[in-house]
C-alpha cells in the first residue's frame, strides 16, 4: 500500500549528482521539520545525539586529532551551520575547518569517582544545545580512565542520525589506523555530498509528484485520526521535560526463536511480527480499535547515499484497524492496513 502510494510503477527517478553550489543551498524536507522544531524551543538539547565508545590500551592522542579532521573535511555536513535568508533556512557550509580534540583526565579517580564523573559530563554535553548558525554541530572529546579512553560525540540531529554516527565512528577508526601505520585502506572517494541528496530531493518531489504524496497522506491521517491514552499513575504535564529513561530487557533464546519461526509461517519479518504483538498490547490497555505508532526509517533507499553523514532517517506512521476481533497474523501479514 504504501510502495503504491509513494512510488509508482510508471514513476522514473533520476540519479543523484553533483550540484552547483551558485544559489542559496536549501534544506532537505527531514532537516525543515528539525528547524521548525527549533524555532519553537531554541534552547533545548533534546534534538542532540550524544556517543560514546571504550578504547582500550594506548592511544595517539594526536594521530585521533588528525583523523577526526580527516572525517570532517570528507563530509560537507560536519561543516554546516544554518541560516534564515528572507526568513527561510538555508545551509551554510565552510570550506574548511579544523577540530582540536580535548582531553579530560579522570585517571586519578578511582573506581565509583570515575563513573559518577562520566555519567556527569555525559549528561551535561548531551544537553548543552547548539547554536545553528554556527558551525561545527558537533563536540568531541576524550576521557582518559587510566589505560582507557572514552570517545565522546554529540552531533546535532540538523547534521545527521543514528546511520550517520556510525559511518561517523567506522571512518574515525579507519583513518586513524591509517595514520598509526595500519593496514586500512582510504575510503572511496564519496560520489556525492549531503547537500547533493537534497537538491535532487527538491527537484524530484515537484508538481504532481509532491501533490500525490501530499493528498495520500491527508487522506490517512487527516480525518477522524484516533486519540488513544495509555493509563498511567500521574497527570502528563503541559510542558514536555524529556526526562524519559530506558528500560533494557534480555529476550531469552527460545523466545526469539519462536519470533523468528512464527514470521517464517507467515512470510513477514520479526519487526512486522513483534509490531503486531506490540499494537496488539496497546489495544488491551486503551480499548482503541485503531492503533497508530510512528516507527523510524532509516530513509536511505539509495546506494548513493549509504555512506553519508546527514539527516535522512524519517518518521513512517503506521495505523492499523484491530475491528472484529482480528487475529494477529491477519494484521501482521498481507491484511495490514498500515497508513
Amino acid at each position: 500500500m504504501i510502495q503504491k502510494a509513494v512510488r509508482g510503477a510508471e514513476d522514473v527517478i533520476s540519479p543523484i549528482t553533483k550540484a552547483l553550489r551558485d544559489e542559496s543551498l536549501p534544506l532537505s524536507f527531514a532537516q525543515e521539520r528539525l528547524w521548525f522544531l527549533h524555532e519553537l524551543e531554541p534552547d533545548t538539547g533534546a534534538y542532540n545525539i550524544p556517543t560514546a565508545t571504550l578504547i582500550e590500551g594506548r592511544l595517539d592522542y594526536e594521530a585521533m586529532e588528525r583523523a577526526l579532521n580527516e572525517v570532517i573535511k570528507r563530509h560537507e555536513s560536519l561543516r554546516t551551520s544554518f541560516a534564515a535568508t528572507n526568513g527561510q533556512p538555508v545551509q551554510v557550509i565552510l570550506p574548511e575547518l579544523h577540530l582540536s580534540l580535548p582531553v579530560l583526565d579522570l585517571s586519578d579517580l578511582g573506581a565509583s569517582d570515575s563513573d559518577a564523573a562520566i555519567q556527569r559530563i555525559i549528561i551535561e554535553q548531551s544537553q548543552q544545545p547548539f547554536d545553528l548558525t554556527k558551525a561545527p554541530l558537533l563536540r568531541v572529546f576524550l576521557i582518559k580512565l587510566g589505560a582507557n579512553r572514552h570517545v565522546f560525540v554529540t552531533i546535532h540531529h540538523l547534521i545527521g542520525d543514528a546511520w550517520s554516527v556510525g559511518v561517523l565512528f567506522h571512518e574515525l577508526s579507519v583513518f586513524y589506523n591509517i595514520l598509526t601505520g595500519g593496514k586500512s585502506s582510504l575510503p572511496l572517494e564519496l560520489p556525492i555530498q549531503y547537500v547533493d541528496f537534497v537538491i535532487w530531493q527538491r527537484q524530484y518531489m515537484l508538481g504532481e509528484r509532491l501533490a500525490s504524496h501530499v493528498s495520500y497522506w491527508r487522506r490517512q491521517l487527516g480525518q477522524n485520526l484516533p486519540h488513544s491514552e495509555l493509563p498511567s499513575d500521574r497527570i502528563r504535564p503541559i510542558h514536555q521535560s524529556f526526562r524519559g529513561a530506558r528500560q533494557s530487557v534480555a529476550i531469552q533464546e527460545d523466545l526469539t526463536a519462536g519470533v523468528k519461526a512464527v514470521s517464517r509461517l507467515h512470510s513477514v519479518t520479526p519487526f512486522m511480527t513483534l509490531l503486531a504483538a506490540f499494537k496488539s498490547l496497546l489495544f488491551r490497555y486503551t480499548g482503541s480499535e485503531e492503533i497508530i505508532v510512528g516507527s523510524p526509517i532509516a530513509g536511505r533507499s539509495r546506494v548513493e547515499v549509504e555512506n553519508l553523514i546527514g539527516l535522512f532517517v524519517n518518521t513512517l506512521v503506521l495505523r492499523t484497524d484491530l475491528s472484529g476481533d482480528p487475529t494477529l497474523a491477519s494484521f501482521s501479514g498481507d491484511n495490514a492496513t498500515y497508513a
